[in-house]
């Protein structure tokens, strides 16, 4: 991974301190020639035992490492922040025994065993741990990844670069811990959340959709290639940064030039000075002629649910979404 992206996101969280293996779909299975419920159970325990995990289990993780993994695991420590999310979606909380320090939700997440930051975990705090799976996002650093990849136990890495990719996640994550049933669940919500974004926007012609900016961390935003610009096209809108690709350094005439309709910010983030994230955008020099600060089209997004690339990403969505157009997305 680019490290210039692991520090900045990295940055990111410090600001603010605040997938798939083969899947089989769900089948009642096969019923009685007397279309009575089978002796051993009933139709709906065939659609679970279908959903259920065979041991033992080997899947290649997004860094191209092959890791087999014995049986659901039942001590758990997860690094990063999306994928501890994750866990705690597919009621596997009582499983976690170590977390990030930037971990704060769900609320339980904060009286977890912290095992340092998301770029750099501490092997030591992780060993003390001692689980039987790691988990890893975008954020770590290649010399950290190797490094607890020689503490010899599972360990899977994610990094989810779509909204289909952190889909893709969840499933793994389900997959792997034989909650496959949850797993499915879950993204089966999140599917029409997203159809129902899809949905409302689908009747705008080109010409009707807006130009969007989003500054995600002071003088910072997001072009192609990446989730958060994604989230804008879902929703309808037009990406002012469409034509970079990865996270860039902003240039504030070509901003002014392209004269967004509304500027998205990240609450909670502020510079060195404490400035906070829509003071600096408000202010800056020339900006008052864009549009969306002449009409006070200037809207907080939830750090989180827009920067991580787990369970929460579609209610990150449907901010973005409702912030383009009020008038169509309720």
């Amino acid at each position: 991974m680019n490290k210039a992206l692991s520090l900045l996101l990295t940055l990111l969280l410090a600001l603010t301190l605040a997938a798939c293996g083969s899947k089989p779909d769900a089948t009642q299975g096969s019923a009685n020639p007397n279309g009575s419920v089978p002796a051993n159970g009933k139709a709906e325990d065939k659609k679970d035992d279908a959903l259920a995990t065979k041991y033992p289990l080997t899947l290649k993780d997004a860094s191209g490492q092959e890791i087999t993994i014995a049986k659901a695991p039942q001590r758990i420590v997860s690094t990063s922040t999306a994928e501890t999310e994750m866990l705690f979606a597919l009621g596997l909380g009582d499983k976690v025994v170590g977390v990030s320090d930037f971990d704060n939700y769900p609320e339980e997440a904060k009286s977890k065993t912290k095992v340092g930051g998301v770029s750099a975990p501490n092997a030591e705090a992780i060993l003390a741990a001692n689980p039987d799976l790691v988990i890893t996002g975008i954020s770590i650093k290649d010399d950290a990844l190797a490094k607890l990849r020689g503490l010899n136990m599972p360990l899977y890495k994610f990094e989810p670069k779509s909204v289909d990719d952190i889909l893709a996640n969840i499933l793994i994550v389900g997959q792997i811990t034989d909650k496959q049933k949850e797993a499915k669940a879950l993204v089966d919500s999140m599917k029409k959340e997203i159809e129902s974004v899809k949905t409302a926007v689908a009747g705008l012609k080109p010409e009707q959709k807006k130009k969007v900016y989003i500054e995600f961390s002071p003088g910072w935003t997001v072009g192609k290639g990446e989730f958060m610009d994604e989230l804008i096209t879902l929703a309808g809108g037009i990406n002012i940064a469409s034509d970079t690709k990865g996270f860039n350094k902003i240039n504030e005439e070509k901003i002014i030039q392209d004269n967004p309709y509304v500027i998205f910010y990240t609450s909670g983030a502020k510079d060195k000075a404490g400035t906070t994230l829509d003071q600096i955008i408000t202010k800056r020099n020339g900006w008052d002629k864009i549009e969306a600060i002449r009409e006070k089209r200037v809207i907080a997004v939830d750090q989180d649910t827009l920067s991580r690339p787990g369970p929460r990403i579609t209610k990150g969505l449907l901010s973005i979404a409702k912030g383009i157009y009020p008038e169509l997305v309720k």
